[in-house]
């Protein structure tokens, strides 16, 4: 093929609003924003998307880790910041660990799928993670148990606070518990009171969230994470979206110092 059908040939993919790819065991599609590779962990769907060039030679491979993997997710609002990042040389990643709120079982797929990536795969011990509304309980939660292995937190109006969203009566089926029992234990899984270890490891963050916010208000989440996290002697930045609520507003996925910021940290 000429070179300039081939190149004509790349731009057509790149600029297809999606691209699903077929898992290796041959199972069920997933679709992802931009190109990247499907496959079966332990028997849940995970992800990746590589950049064009490889690490350096004697590099690990840079990532950010997004969540919540579920059907639909990462959707096309995260196609420019992935598209930023795969530029950049940094991979994206993530695993489906279903409706899970952050529970242990959810954090035993996350785990699963950084040992995979960090001692099969050459990815860097440190990825930043990312956190799409209820996808910031998985992260946060998982962080709060390894924060030596991450570089950082980035979130997208996410959920910190589970007594907030989506509340203990519904959270609670996935911990394996009656909502009292996990009342009663809700300083062991509920990220905003398990940031001690993240402050000691001196883990920034960075969270833009709007200020009308009905199904993750601001106050009871990123404004109390924040607040938490400054006493603990955690460095947290909390950019406040005027009128903005859970919804899909541009600001919101095409932010350029949430882009900057996993690219900073991201690489060694």
């Amino acid at each position: 093929m000429p070179s300039l059908l081939r190149l004509a040939f790349v731009l057509v993919l790149l600029a297809s609003p999606t691209r699903p790819v077929l898992a290796q065991d041959g199972g069920r599609q997933k679709v992802l924003p931009i190109p990247g590779e499907s496959f079966q962990l332990e028997g849940r769907e995970a992800f990746i998307i590589r950049p064009t060039a490889k690490a350096a030679s004697g590099r690990r491979q840079p990532w950010v880790w997004y969540a919540p993997t579920l059907p639909g997710l990462p959707d096309q609002e995260e196609r420019w910041m992935f598209a930023q990042w795969v530029k950049a040389g940094i991979a994206i990643a993530g695993i489906d660990v279903g409706e899970s709120f952050g529970s242990p079982e959810g954090r035993t797929g996350f785990t699963a799928l950084y040992r995979e990536l960090t001692e099969r795969r050459g990815f860097s011990a440190k990825p930043v993670l990312l956190g799409r509304s209820r996808g910031g309980l998985m992260a946060l939660n998982w962080a709060a148990e390894n924060a030596e292995n991450v570089a950082g937190f980035a979130g997208v109006y996410p959920v910190c606070n589970l007594v907030s969203y989506p509340g203990l009566a519904k959270a609670c089926g996935a911990y394996g518990m009656t909502a009292r029992q996990l009342e009663a234990e809700l300083a062991e899984h509920n990220p905003i009171d398990r940031l001690g270890a993240l402050a000691r490891a001196r883990v920034p963050m960075l969270i833009i969230h709007g200020d009308v916010d009905l199904v993750v208000p601001l106050e009871d989440n990123s404004l109390e994470l924040r607040t938490r996290y400054f006493a603990q002697g955690g460095q947290a930045r909390l950019i406040v979206a005027p009128g903005q609520g859970h919804n899909r507003w541009s600001g919101f996925f095409q932010n350029q110092e949430i882009v900057d910021f996993v690219i900073d940290r991201a690489r060694p």
